[in-house]
């Protein structure tokens, strides 16, 4: 026993602390199983390495920010044949996360870009690979005071950045000069993952300077996959189809007495 708890030390020590604290269960089943000394080793570090991918992967989680937990296999696809499926799963292999390049969704309000994004997300920590989650308000807030020390580098360091909600608001020139550096700190080194709401020709609309604007497009569209999402509201599918939510649209046909076929 003396040498069994020796053991158990030197996995402690060696920070092999799953192992440390299955070494006696397992050895009592690889002696009754008549487990030979390789595959008791295997065993034991097999446990340990499964323990140090689940933490890992808990870790990722935690520090992503994720909003929710969507997935791109909850997706509805039916309900937005403008999206193609096969563009999606291609982008699931993580092969852009792999080259450093970009994706980029645009649409109007509702149409499932946000949960794309943070699909996409969901497969990339999964993957392995660190991932931020953030809106370009936070982020203009956030570094308000500069971009320096951890407040920037919480930007920079995960492989994947998650920017959710461009064009919502419309940005000071300190904010789009912060913005303007977190993009091009992550050109060609990291992913950015970006959804807006207006195409790239109302950017003008949302960072005070038209030349920086279209220095941030020339960096985040040099390799990219761009995703336009045309559709109604994929939030609201349920209440329309429940009859309990008419589109602005409709409802004005309907009062001039026409009838409007919504196009999906």
């Amino acid at each position: 026993m003396l040498e069994l708890e020796e053991l158990r030390l030197i996995l402690i020590e060696l920070g092999l602390s799953r192992s440390a604290e299955i070494l006696e269960s397992k050895l009592t089943s690889a002696t009754e199983a008549n487990y030979s000394y390789l595959a008791f080793g295997k065993d034991l570090l097999s446990h340990e390495l499964s323990t140090r991918r689940e933490r890992a992967f808990e870790v990722r989680m935690r520090t992503a920010g994720l909003p929710s937990k969507k997935r791109i296999s909850d997706f509805d696809f039916s309900f937005c044949p403008s999206l193609d499926k096969a563009v999606i799963d291609g982008l699931c292999s993580l092969a852009f996360v792999a080259t450093s390049s970009n994706v980029v969704l645009l649409g109007p309000p509702g149409v499932g870009k946000s949960h794309i994004a943070i699909g996409l997300g969901m497969e990339a920590i999964i993957g392995g690979y660190s991932v931020y989650f953030t809106t370009l308000s936070k982020i203009a807030d956030d570094l308000s005071y500069g971009t320096s020390g951890a407040r920037f580098r919480k930007y920079i360091t995960p492989k994947v950045l998650i920017i959710d909600e461009i064009g919502y608001r419309a940005i000071d020139h300190v904010a789009s000069n912060a913005f303007f550096e977190v993009i091009s700190a992550r050109y060609e080194t990291g992913s950015i993952i970006l959804t807006s709401n207006k195409g790239f020709g109302e950017w003008s609309e949302i960072f005070p300077d038209v030349i920086q604007a279209t220095a941030i497009l020339d960096r985040l569209l040099h390799h990219c996959t761009v995703i336009n999402i045309k559709g109604n509201s994929y939030r609201l599918r349920d209440r329309v189809a429940q009859g309990i939510y008419t589109s602005p649209q409709a409802a004005a046909a309907h009062r001039q007495g026409e009838v409007v076929t919504s196009e999906r």
